[in-house]
């Protein structure tokens, strides 16, 4: 693999960009339930409205249009729907103002553990340190209980597929550990060129850096299961492939034997692609079941 993305020079005719969380690995549902949330919840002491930091956190991160978000990103949008909760209002729990943590998260370009410990040092500041000290529990979390995670069905053949026609590279919000050993240990990481996690940068500009003016219109995919893999496509003049939330096998089933096929004879664009996203889109509601107004 190369060392940097700006550094991969195109070998095939074709680009593609692969998600991993919830995309390639079912591995979505168990981060965020086991190690995600239940971390947030020790780390800033909101065990008396456990169950609506889990209902709201599981909302954002796993069934709404915010799904696949970068963790820091998940994290303030959580508390912003958690704090216009009934439940909440009601309680005498009182929630951090986060001021410090959101102008990092909107000014921050590479959103993980590395940055925000040189800014929670640099600053010396409780509420970014709090944040970091949560993320590094979360990842030593799931370094413990997310293990041998297989990849969906067909995955693997679709990879292999890929393989002979594109240039592929990961491109995920998730952590580079856990990527590198996901991938590795189901020796998958053979058909792909480059994996970047959250610590190379936000996945509109990892696709950009590693495919900008290097291929043709119409020549590169996004493959993933989340609206960011869909903007950050289309922040590339790509296309994107959806891997539809509770329909995961079924997708990769259906890339392998007709999407692929499509993106390479050059008949992928229009009312075949738009068929999919309608269709994906209707997997992932924009408000929350709790809010009366909705």
């Amino acid at each position: 693999m190369s060392t940097t993305l700006e550094e991969l020079e195109p070998v095939k005719n074709f680009f593609i960009g692969i998600d991993s969380d919830g995309c390639t690995f079912d591995t979505m549902e168990i981060k965020h339930k086991k190690c995600f949330c239940p971390v947030l919840i020790d780390q800033f002491d909101l065990h008396s409205i456990s169950e609506y930091v889990r209902e709201t956190w599981e909302f954002v991160n796993l069934y709404s249009r915010f799904r696949g978000t970068n963790r820091f990103s998940g994290f303030v949008h959580t508390f912003d729907l958690l704090a216009e909760r009934k439940e909440y209002i009601v309680s005498k729990v009182k929630l951090p103002e986060l001021k410090r943590i959101r102008n990092w998260v909107s000014s921050e370009s590479r959103l993980g553990n590395p940055s925000l410990k040189k800014v929670a040092e640099e600053s010396n500041n409780t509420e970014l340190a709090m944040l970091y000290e949560w993320s590094f529990k979360v990842n030593e979390s799931i370094s413990k209980i997310v293990r041998n995670v297989p990849p969906f069905p067909y995955v693997k053949k679709s990879l292999e597929k890929i393989n002979k026609y594109a240039d592929a590279i990961v491109i995920s919000s998730a952590n580079q550990e856990s990527l590198n050993r996901e991938w590795s240990e189901n020796d998958i990481d053979q058909y792909v060129r480059f994996i970047a996690g959250q610590e190379i940068g936000n996945k509109n500009n990892c696709f950009k850096q590693a495919s900008a003016g290097k291929y043709s219109p119409g020549k590169m995919l996004m493959i993933g299961d989340a609206p960011g893999d869909l903007r950050a496509a289309r922040a590339n003049n790509a296309l994107f492939f959806p891997i539809v939330p509770g329909k995961e096998a079924d997708s990769w089933e259906y890339l392998y034997t007709l999407g692929l096929d499509r993106f390479l004879e050059g008949t992928y664009s229009g009312q075949f692609e738009e068929k999919l996203i309608t269709d994906f889109f209707d997997h992932l509601p924009e408000q929350p079941p709790w809010d009366s107004r909705y």
